[in-house]
């Protein structure tokens, strides 16, 4: 069980330092970050928030993995795990909610409003009712928090094909475009493979794979820079660190590639400029998943906002899924 617990400590952890860290510079342009450069937590940027405030990328990670505790998953749960975070500022760093996606809000809101008054269990699942299925609605707001639902998936070791059908139903819930539920597959393989084996030889592994098993993906072609041999050769200047899910699967694991610690590569997310929290935070995660819990600085983990509550919730949720939980 502690092996379990320290990965998910690593993911988990290094997911949210990684959104703390481009808090508050984010919309910064990377010419403004080559200047001024983010090299430690900061505090009071673009948002009013202190120092190790992690942001909507690291609430629904939280709210997320809650539900997951229980052992099953219920996508019902999940949402409304969602709406305490939108509505009630559950899981947030600041008792605050900001920097909150419209894709992300707008499914939230809409399902709240669906079933809100609804007593006793409903007669379906509405969970899968209210994410955006248009083209243009393709931002990172999936891929940002779908990490607990692979860390559930490796600690029950689930079968490939029951693990891909929980990451497509994760992304599904706000944005089920199907280019954002193979960007959240893409980033589950890489994530996986460094579960089972952290070395830096294993990304290219997982990246071949996940372009084996997703070959005849309709929307595979728009992620074709990731698997081609030479991708961590692309310079700095061919690197977008946009909203847009493809630019962000592509940013983080060019930051991970390229480096050889959880602190230059979540840096290196950072100082790309844009969207600065996501694109670090979802770097961050794999980073951890390679470097390990011991990896990210204690510094800055000693600046996280509510460090505790998340080290607490990732020991809960190792405890239920490999079968030593207290469930009374």
């Amino acid at each position: 069980m502690e092996e379990m617990v320290e990965k998910l400590k690593a993911v988990m952890l290094g997911h949210a330092v990684g959104d703390a860290l481009g808090v508050p510079v984010e919309f910064c342009t990377r010419e403004a970050l080559d200047s001024d450069p983010v090299t430690d937590m900061r505090g009071f940027g673009t948002h009013s928030v202190p120092a190790g405030a992690w942001s909507d990328d690291t609430s629904m990670s939280l709210a997320a993995l809650d539900a997951l505790c229980e052992g099953e998953v219920d996508y019902d749960a999940i949402m409304q795990n969602f709406v305490r975070w939108h509505l009630d500022a559950k899981y947030t760093s600041t008792d605050s909610v900001f920097d909150v996606g419209r894709c992300c809000s707008c499914a939230v809101i809409n399902y709240f409003a669906a079933t809100d008054g609804v007593s006793g269990a409903m007669e379906r699942s509405r969970a899968f009712d209210f994410g955006f299925e248009g083209e243009g609605s393709n931002g990172n707001g999936s891929l940002m928090r779908i990490h607990p639902f692979v860390l559930y998936a490796h600690a029950r070791q689930l079968p490939f094909v029951t693990w891909r059908e929980l990451i497509d139903n994760g992304s599904r819930l706000t944005h089920a475009h199907e280019r954002s539920r193979v960007g959240c597959l893409i980033y589950a393989f890489v994530l996986m493979h460094l579960l089972n084996e952290p070395r830096k030889d294993t990304i290219d592994l997982a990246l071949r794979r996940a372009e084996c098993e997703l070959c005849d993906h309709p929307e595979l072609a728009h992620y074709k820079r990731i698997f081609d041999p030479g991708f961590a050769k692309i310079p700095r200047s061919d690197i977008k660190s946009s909203g847009y899910v493809v630019d962000t699967l592509e940013a983080a694991l060019w930051c991970l590639l390229t480096t050889d610690s959880y602190r230059e590569c979540v840096l290196k997310a950072v100082n790309l400029g844009a969207d600065t929290d996501t694109v670090a935070a979802v770097a961050g995660g794999v980073a951890g998943a390679l470097y390990g819990y011991e990896a990210i600085p204690q510094e800055w983990l000693g600046t996280l906002l509510r460090r505790d509550d998340i080290t607490a919730l990732c020991t809960h949720a190792a405890g239920c899924w490999m079968g030593f939980a207290d469930r009374s």
